[in-house]
C-alpha cells in the first residue's frame, strides 16, 4: 500500500526509500555497513535500481543551485534543509520529472561534508574504501594490484575488451600491471583516463584536479582529445583548464607513503598541513597566511603524523589551539 503524506498526495513507497538512501549517506552520520546495506537494496530488483537512480540524478542537478543560493546567502546549510529536500522528493509528481523550486533551495543546501570530515556519497558507493590514516592492498586480477592510500575510494568499472578498469573516485593510489600484451589496465580520474601495460604507476585526486606519476615502465594519459605518455620519473597533472607540463620528479618522494612516511622538501606549509589533514582524524586550520608560504623539509612517519604540528610550533613559532573533534587551529 502506498503512503500517503501531510498534503494527502499518494508516495510510492520504493522510491521513497530510494530518497530516504540519498538523505541518510548525505546526512553525515552514514557508515561504511549503511553503503554496504544500500548496494544489497539496489541488487533487489531493476525497479529498484531506477528509483535509486532518479533520486541520485535529482540530488546532483540540485547541488549547483546550492553554491548559488548559498553565495547569495538566501540560504543556511544543515541537516534540516536535507530533510525538507527528502519530504518533498519523496512525492511521486517531483520524482516522476516536476521539479519544485522550493525542493530545489532545500536540497541544494548540502553541497558537500563541511570542512571535508566525512566521505561524501560518492566515496561510500566506492567498490573499496579506505578511511582516515588506514591503508589497503587490493588484487584486482592476476597481475594487477593496487595499493590504496588513506582516504582513497575507488570502483570497478566494466571492462573495454580485456583487462581492468577502475575509476579513483578520490584520494590516491598505486597501480602495478604485469606485461601481458592483451591485458592494460586503465584507471578512470575525473575526465580523464590512464592507460598501461608492464608499469608502476601513482594516480591522485582531489575533485577535479588530477596528478598522474610514472614510476616504471611508461603510461598514457587522455583528457578529452589530448593524449600524451609519460615514463619513469615522469609526473603530468590535468584539470579543468586542460593538461599541465611534464615535469620530473623523484619516485622515492611521491611514492614514499606506501612505507607509512611522508617526504616534503622546501614544501610550502600550507601544502603540507593539507597532506596532514589526509592522515589525521578532524582538520588542522591555518590562518595564518604568511606562515601558510613558509617552507617546510622532512621526512616523518604517518603513525606519528601529529608530531609534524609540534614541530611546527617549535620550527615557526606557530601558535596551535586543540578543539573538539580534533580539529587543531594554527595561527
Amino acid at each position: 500500500m502506498n503512503e500517503v503524506d501531510d498534503e494527502g498526495i499518494e508516495l510510492d513507497p520504493l522510491r521513497r526509500e530510494a530518497v530516504d538512501w540519498i538523505h541518510r549517506l548525505e546526512s553525515g552520520r552514514a557508515t561504511v555497513a549503511d553503503a554496504e546495506a544500500l548496494k544489497r537494496w539496489r541488487r533487489q530488483s531493476p525497479a529498484h535500481q531506477a528509483a535509486y537512480a532518479d533520486a541520485s540524478r535529482l540530488w546532483k542537478e540540485f547541488r549547483p543551485a546550492a553554491g548559488n543560493l548559498r553565495r547569495r546567502g538566501e540560504i543556511s546549510s544543515g541537516l534540516a534543509h536535507l530533510n525538507v529536500w527528502r519530504r518533498t522528493t519523496s512525492r511521486r509528481a517531483v520524482l516522476g520529472g516536476g521539479l519544485a523550486a522550493a525542493a530545489a533551495a532545500a536540497a541544494c543546501a548540502v553541497v558537500r561534508p563541511p570542512l571535508d570530515l566525512w566521505p561524501s556519497l560518492a566515496e561510500l558507493m566506492a567498490d573499496y574504501r579506505t578511511a582516515t590514516g588506514e591503508q589497503r592492498q587490493v588484487a584486482l586480477s592476476g597481475d594487477v594490484s593496487v595499493q590504496m592510500n588513506t582516504q582513497t575510494s575507488i570502483a570497478l568499472r566494466p571492462s573495454e575488451g580485456g583487462g581492468d578498469r577502475v575509476e579513483l573516485i578520490a584520494g590516491e593510489a598505486s597501480f602495478a600491471t604485469g606485461s601481458e600484451p592483451n591485458h592494460s589496465l586503465v584507471v578512470l580520474a575525473a575526465d580523464g583516463r590512464t592507460s598501461a601495460t608492464g608499469a608502476q604507476f601513482d594516480v591522485r585526486r582531489f575533485g577535479p584536479a588530477v596528478c598522474v606519476t610514472c614510476v616504471a615502465g611508461g603510461v598514457r594519459v587522455e583528457r578529452r582529445a589530448d593524449a600524451m605518455a609519460i615514463g619513469p620519473g615522469q609526473q603530468v597533472r590535468y584539470d579543468d583548464n586542460g593538461f599541465g607540463r611534464v615535469t620530473v620528479v623523484d619516485p622515492e618522494q611521491v611514492t614514499a607513503w606506501r612505507q607509512g612516511v611522508l617526504i616534503f622538501r622546501l614544501t610550502p606549509l600550507a601544502e603540507v598541513v593539507d597532506e596532514i589533514n589526509r592522515y589525521r582524524p578532524g582538520r588542522v586550520i591555518l590562518l595564518n597566511a604568511a606562515l601558510g608560504r613558509e617552507v617546510v623539509s622532512g621526512r616523518f612517519r604517518i603513525d606519528h603524523i601529529d608530531e609534524v604540528l609540534a614541530r611546527l610550533d617549535q620550527a615557526f613559532g606557530a601558535k596551535s589551539r586543540a578543539l573538539p573533534g580534533g580539529v587543531v587551529v594554527l595561527s
